[in-house]
């Protein structure tokens, strides 16, 4: 059970947080200060009201594998404390210039702080991916700093896993900055975004497709896993993602983010899937990781009272943002190209 709330928080924030860094991917390629304006006040905009709590779910995650999965945690943090070091300077870097470019000294000021912001939501997902692919090919020892701390993440099939972040995460972005540009009555943008949606699209199904002969030849368990076990999820991904884009076209933007988000989520389940019941695949199960059973059941308690208290403050959240109830309240809303 333990297992399933941390895979939940893994979702939550591969989709809320990958939207987010997704955002940071289009701000980067929006053009100079004049021609990039609409898309990044929109960006700006977009993800000023909710930013920051879209990290409620990584700190969630990382006290519940700490917590449940004590010896997990100390193997992954001891092997890949390289890119999870690099991805955390990330997040922070780009917290720090996308809360300090609206009031950024003149547009020299701006421009590095959009640099900063647009660069560490490149290199935050790819770091982040990177340890994922580590992971999920057994270059992770269940014993403290047993792998290496290069090779472990530094191979083909976490460079694979690093690069599909990156274009998982622009094309979940692409496809909510649609549906927020047709609330704000935005129809360039809808079209501008709408174009990066289904080129996105095109870039993931491409490098899913490298990424079969990059699996059986670096990491043949996993890809045996993915094919056996895991491919009914992975098949569903692909047709979530092909129905997304029909519903962009036809200007569905409800349908077309519930099916990207979808296609998302059985990514992600379909790599959870393919790889239990072992925590780190060929080293430690789940069983073997867990904590004892009293500490499980309190951290399940603990679950419960949080989720009580915070579930409801994040959907109001959410709905608040997406019925423009926070609109002049995020920090887009000083957003200017000079």
């Amino acid at each position: 059970m333990t297992a399933i709330v941390l895979w939940l928080g893994l979702t939550a924030y591969a989709v809320f947080g990958g939207a987010d860094f997704g955002a940071g991917f289009w701000d980067l390629l929006a053009g100079d200060a004049k021609t990039g304006l609409g898309p990044r006040a929109l960006i700006a905009d977009s993800i000023g009201p909710v930013w920051e709590a879209n990290h409620t779910w990584l700190i969630f995650d990382l006290v519940i594998l700490w917590t449940a999965f004590p010896a997990a945690f100390a193997a992954i943090m001891s092997t890949l404390f390289v890119p999870l070091s690099l991805a955390a300077l990330g997040i922070v870097l780009r917290g720090s210039a996308f809360a300090f470019r609206p009031v950024a000294g003149g547009l020299g000021g701006r421009r590095a702080a959009g640099v900063v912001f647009a660069g560490s939501s490149l290199v935050t997902p790819f770091f982040l991916g990177a340890a994922g692919g580590a992971i999920a090919s057994g270059r992770v020892s269940g014993s403290l700093a047993a792998g290496d701390p290069v090779t472990s993440w530094l191979n083909p099939t976490s460079i694979l896993m690093g690069l599909m972040a990156i274009s998982i995460c622009a094309y979940l972005a692409a496809v909510f900055l649609v549906a927020d540009a047709r609330r704000r009555s935005q129809p360039d943008m809808v079209a501008y975004f709408g174009r990066r949606a289904t080129l996105a699209a095109v870039v993931t199904g491409a490098i899913a497709l490298a990424g079969i002969g990059v699996l059986h030849a670096d990491s043949p368990a996993l890809a045996g896993e993915l094919i056996g076990r895991g491919w009914p999820l992975i098949a569903a991904s692909g047709v979530l993602g092909l129905a997304a884009l029909v519903f962009l076209r036809r200007a569905a933007p409800l349908g077309t983010r519930a099916l990207a988000t979808g296609a998302v989520v059985a990514i992600i389940w379909g790599w959870g899937l393919a790889q239990y019941p072992d925590l780190l695949p060929g080293s430690l199960s789940i069983s073997a990781a867990a904590a004892p059973a009293g500490a499980l059941d309190a951290l399940l308690v603990v679950f419960v009272i949080a989720a009580l208290v915070i579930a409801p403050s994040l959907a109001l959240l959410y709905r608040l943002d997406q019925g423009s109830r926070l609109e002049g309240h995020g920090l887009g809303s000083d957003f200017e190209a000079s």
